[in-house]
């Protein structure tokens, strides 16, 4: 889960470099993303590979979402809403039932 908070972090820190323009942010991207992927890996050591990959981009893509609409006014829609909540019910189910 750490991993996929960390992909938040990186992919916000993406949008704020402005093309690796900023120097923050973007140093922000690549410490986010090398932890990440880090944190990723160790996490494949406990739980299964597919499973900590899903989980991984899941939490990512709900998070980055948030992130959007909370920070940069992208559009909230029923349909975004609909497939937020089955993303993040598929990535509970995926870690209930994983070994």
């Amino acid at each position: 889960m750490f991993a996929g908070l960390l992909e938040v972090g990186f992919t916000t820190a993406l949008r704020l470099s402005e093309g690796f323009s900023r120097l923050g942010p973007s140093l922000a991207f690549f410490m986010c993303a090398a932890l990440s992927f880090l944190s990723l890996q160790r996490a494949t050591e406990e739980i299964p590979l597919g499973t900590a990959y899903a989980v991984w981009v899941g939490i990512g893509a709900v998070g980055t979402l948030l992130v959007g609409v909370a920070l940069f006014n992208e559009p909230v829609s029923a349909p975004r809403f609909v497939f937020l909540v089955t993303l993040v019910g598929s990535i509970v189910g995926l870690r209930l039932f994983s070994p």
